[in-house]
C-alpha cells in the first residue's frame, strides 16, 4: 500500500477539491497532523466562514434587538427565504416546493399527517429493511395514531438471500403485485448502512401507478447525489443539514411538497402562526391563510441563529455545484474502492456497498468479519488518525466527502485498514 502514497499525492495536485474552505480536526494518532476524515455522512466539517457569518447575526441581535425582525440587514421575517432558492437548486425542485425548518424526523411527522391517509384496504407502510431506526420508529408510530398494528401495517423490504442491498425490480415488483394496500411508501434515497443510492424516479413511478403517495428520506442523498424531485413526481422529501450540508450538529431540515398538492384545501396539515401567510401573520386573525408553498408546513417561528449555518452552508454548494461534486465524488470514491479491494482481498473484509457508481454516493460500507466495528473505529482513531464510523455489530463506513475530503486521506484510510486487521491465515 506504501507505493500508492505518490499516487495519491499526484491526484491531490490535479484535482484539489476545497478542503481550504473547511477546519479539518487535528489527528489523534497517526504521523499526518490533521485527521483524514470519513464521518461526514454523519456529521459533516465545519465551513471557515460559518463563524463569520454566525457572529454577523448575533451582531443585529445586539445591536437593534426587536427590530430585527424587520430592519436587520436580513430580516429576521424573512430569512428563512434566503435559503429557499439555494435549496431549490440543490434537490432539483421550483422555489415554492421547499422549505427549511425543524428537524428531519419532526418534518417527516408533519408531512405524514398531510399524506398518510389510511383507508379501507390502503394501509400499508412501505419502508426498507435497513431503514435508519427513526424512520422505523416513526412510520410505526404513524401506524399507532391511525389505530392500526405496526406489526401488520409496515411492510419491510428486505434484500434477496445472500445479497445486501435491495434491488429496485424488486421494489418495483411488490408495488406492481400489492400495490392496491400500499398507501405510503418511504424509503432512504441513499441507504445510512450500505450507502446504496436508491432509483429514485423507478421507484417514485412504480409507487405512484399503484395509486400510493411516495415519500423519500434524503438524509444521505442531499449534497451527496444530484436530485430532481419536481421532475421525478416525488410527492414529498425530507432531509436532515448536518451531513453532508456542513451546517452543525442538529442543524434545521428541509422539506419538500410537491406543487400539485400545494394550495390543497382538502390537505390536512397541522397549522401555526408561522405558517400563515406573511401579508397576513401580523392581522392575528383566527383562522390561518396558508400560503400555496411549502411555506404552508411551517408551524412555529424559526430559530434565527439555526439559519445562518445552512445559509453559509448552502452558498457553498451554490458556488461549487452539484455537478462538479457529484463527478469529483465518483472519482474519489472510485479511488478509495481500488484502494480497498486490495485490502479486502485477503483479510476479513467485505465492502456491501454497490460497486456501480450509479448506485452509490460517496459512501463505501465495509463488513468487518471479526471483533467489533466500534472498535476497528476507534483503533483507526488513535492509532492512525483515521475518523470514520461504525454501526454496529459489524459495519464500518467511510465517506469521501468531495468537498473536502483528498485522495492522501483515502490513501491513508486504507493503510490503516490493512495495518489494522490482520491477513486471513491460511487454512
Amino acid at each position: 500500500m506504501t507505493t500508492h502514497e505518490a499516487e495519491a499525492q499526484r491526484r491531490d495536485a490535479a484535482d484539489p477539491g476545497h478542503r481550504h474552505l473547511f477546519h479539518v480536526p487535528p489527528a489523534e494518532g497517526g504521523r499526518y497532523p490533521e485527521t483524514a476524515y470519513f464521518a461526514g455522512n454523519s456529521l459533516g466539517l465545519q465551513p471557515r466562514a460559518t463563524r463569520t457569518d454566525l457572529l454577523a447575526d448575533l451582531d443585529t441581535w445586539s445591536q437593534i434587538g426587536v427590530e430585527g425582525w424587520f430592519e436587520s440587514q436580513r430580516p429576521w421575517t424573512r430569512y428563512h427565504e434566503l435559503l429557499t432558492g439555494p435549496t431549490a437548486r440543490l434537490v432539483g425542485a421550483r422555489t415554492t416546493e421547499t422549505v427549511v425548518m425543524n428537524t428531519l424526523t419532526v418534518n417527516l411527522h408533519l408531512l405524514m399527517v398531510s399524506f398518510y391517509r389510511p383507508a379501507g384496504e390502503r394501509t400499508r407502510i412501505v419502508i426498507e429493511d435497513a431503514a435508519f431506526p427513526s424512520d422505523s420508529y416513526a412510520v410505526r408510530s404513524q401506524a399507532r395514531f391511525h389505530g392500526l398494528d405496526p406489526d401488520e401495517t409496515v411492510v419491510r423490504l428486505r434484500p434477496r438471500a445472500g445479497e445486501d442491498t435491495l434491488r429496485t425490480e424488486d421494489v418495483t415488483a411488490y408495488l406492481a403485485a400489492e400495490g392496491e394496500r400500499v398507501a405510503l411508501v418511504l424509503l432512504g434515497g441513499v441507504n445510512y448502512l450500505t450507502g446504496e443510492l436508491m432509483d429514485i424516479p423507478a421507484i417514485t413511478a412504480a409507487g405512484r401507478a399503484a395509486g400510493a403517495v411516495v415519500g423519500w428520506d434524503l438524509a444521505h442523498a442531499v449534497g451527496n447525489v444530484p436530485l430532481s424531485l419536481h421532475d421525478w413526481d416525488v410527492d414529498f422529501a425530507a432531509w436532515c443539514t448536518y451531513k453532508y450540508l456542513n451546517s452543525g450538529p442538529g442543524a434545521l431540515a428541509g422539506l419538500f411538497v410537491h406543487e400539485r398538492h400545494l394550495g390543497d384545501p382538502d390537505l390536512p396539515r397541522f397549522e401555526g402562526w408561522w405558517g400563515n401567510d406573511l401579508a397576513t401573520r401580523f392581522e392575528m386573525a383566527q383562522v390561518s391563510r396558508p400560503p400555496a408553498t411549502a411555506d404552508a408546513w411551517q408551524v412555529s417561528c424559526q430559530p434565527l441563529l439555526a439559519m445562518g449555518p445552512v445559509r453559509t452552508s448552502l452558498e457553498l454548494f451554490d458556488a461549487v455545484g452539484m455537478p462538479a461534486l457529484r463527478e469529483r465524488s465518483i472519482r474519489l470514491t472510485g479511488w478509495l474502492g481500488q484502494l480497498l479491494d486490495e485490502v479486502t482481498a485477503d483479510r476479513p473484509l467485505t465492502v456491501v456497498t454497490p460497486r456501480d457508481p450509479d448506485r452509490r454516493g460517496c459512501q463505501l460500507s465495509v463488513r468487518i468479519g471479526v471483533g467489533s466495528a466500534a472498535e476497528l473505529a476507534s483503533r483507526l482513531r488513535y492509532e492512525h488518525g483515521v475518523i470514520a464510523d461504525s454501526r454496529e455489530p459489524d459495519i464500518i463506513r467511510f465517506a469521501p466527502v468531495p468537498l473536502y475530503s483528498t485522495y492522501h486521506d483515502c490513501w491513508r484510510a486504507a493503510e490503516a485498514l490493512a495495518a489494522t486487521v490482520d491477513v486471513t491465515k491460511p487454512a
